[in-house]
């Protein structure tokens, strides 16, 4: 029926926080569309990416410890390009989240923190039933809309529950850090984005 979907994840390096959302986000929504084609394609770039870089090794630890698979991976920049194609942008950080709006400002009600999208999401649970989730594009636009059109009906995440840490060379308890808050808010955004 429709185009695929495309979601775009952002954070600085794209070599930990993004490609670990990327990869595990395409995962868990692939075992939820068992049979279909994609349906939702999930890329990720950065602010100021280590382009062409594999992912962080301690990132993708991370990542392989929750069923994700870093083979292949390569870090690309953000791009004007890049956002305007996608359906839906998440950030790692609320910084990150202003520099993709400033960079297209277009994108801003298709831009969130991936946890605080994961927040505004988390009671949809059969939102939409006026679009049909034979297309994913549609569903994704239509969750999207309604993401965002439910910003300020709560109080707004406070900042540090709403980035994701930056664990880029830093201890090991910080890529434990950064995987358990990404996990955490994982079950509420692949929910809303299968229907």
């Amino acid at each position: 029926m429709g185009d695929e979907a495309r979601i775009l994840i952002v954070c600085t390096g794209n070599i930990c926080r993004s490609p670990f959302i990327e990869r595990l986000l395409q995962r868990q929504l692939d075992e939820r569309r068992p049979g279909s084609d994609r349906g939702i394609l999930v890329r990720s770039a950065g602010t100021g990416a280590l382009a062409g870089s594999a992912m962080d090794e301690r990132a993708a630890a991370q990542l392989m410890a929750y069923g994700g698979d870093p083979v292949g991976f390569r870090a690309r920049d953000l791009t004007p390009a890049l956002i305007a194609e996608s359906d839906l942008v998440l950030t790692a950080t609320r910084a990150h989240r202003g520099k993709v709006a400033a960079m297209y400002p277009k994108v801003l009600r298709q831009v969130f923190t991936f946890r605080d999208f994961a927040d505004l999401v988390a009671g949809v649970d059969g939102l939409s039933a006026r679009v049909t989730q034979t297309d994913p594009r549609a569903w994704v636009r239509q969750v999207t809309e309604e993401a965002a059109a439910s910003r300020g009906l709560n109080p707004p995440l406070e900042p540090a529950q709403a980035d994701i840490v930056d664990p880029f060379r830093r201890e090991d308890e910080v890529f434990t850090t950064m995987a358990q808050q990404i996990v955490g808010s994982m079950p509420a955004v692949v929910r809303a984005l299968v229907g």
